[in-house]
């Protein structure tokens, strides 16, 4: 399957996102793409994890979803910036092509663009192996779906859940494939993402996650995490 469908578009706070032609969505919010991974994903999940995890090592984290890059580029600002060591892994099904992501301009806007370099080789990274794009953080890009990958045997420390919303892609935030990638968390770990429907927060209730509901970015009123 292309990516031809696929349309670069310009969010409110100047940083990019792709529309979905398909699907009728766009892979960030059109309020703010790099403003929503920050809140959600950085500072709501990766920060909230590390500051009350201090003392441990290597933080693993599984995001569904690699789509731009963004979480990820983002993800290896912090490992940088907080001298901590991260293992990464991040499934993707239809990975843009290289006109696509070198158009994205997350590295000109993040640590000052001194990203650039690292953001290319973040989506021309080998699949399905662990690459070492810097030395606090190893990346591996798993090219599947989530329906057909098993997780079950890891122990990761932070989950992104950042597929298309539910209306979309209803199948991927009902219990079968939310319950996989729970059973992935180690104890005192968190699940993490922009959604907060009343489903969702069921089904992860229903699984034995402690969940909470917090403000959302710019243009959202909420957004979940969750504790194992």
């Amino acid at each position: 399957m292309s990516n031809d469908h696929l349309k670069i578009i310009t969010t409110e706070d100047g940083s990019h996102s792709l529309y979905n032609k398909e699907l009728n969505e766009t892979y960030h919010s059109f309020h703010g793409a790099l403003q929503e991974s920050r809140h959600v994903f950085i500072e709501n999940g990766l920060r909230f994890w590390h500051t009350n995890n201090q003392n441990r090592g290597k933080v693993r984290i599984f995001e569904l979803g690699f789509g731009t890059g963004l979480n990820a580029l983002l993800t290896l600002d912090y490992a940088i910036s907080q001298n901590i060591d991260i293992e990464y892994e991040s499934i993707e099904a239809y990975p843009l092509n290289k006109t696509q992501y070198e158009s994205l301009n997350y590295s000109q806007l993040i640590a000052e663009g001194s990203l650039s370099s690292y953001f290319t080789h973040l989506h021309e990274a080998e699949w399905d192996t662990f690459v070492s794009i810097h030395d606090k953080f190893q990346l591996k890009k798993i090219h599947s779906q989530i329906e057909i990958l098993d997780v079950s045997s890891h122990s990761y420390d932070i989950i992104y859940y950042d597929a298309f919303a539910p209306s979309k892609q209803p199948q991927l935030w009902e219990i079968p494939q939310i319950e996989k990638v729970v059973k992935s968390l180690s104890q005192g770990s968190v699940f993490v993402t922009y959604c907060a429907q009343g489903q969702l927060k069921r089904n992860l209730k229903t699984l034995g996650l402690e969940v909470n509901t917090l403000p959302g970015p710019p243009g959202k009123k909420e957004m979940v995490l969750a504790i194992k």
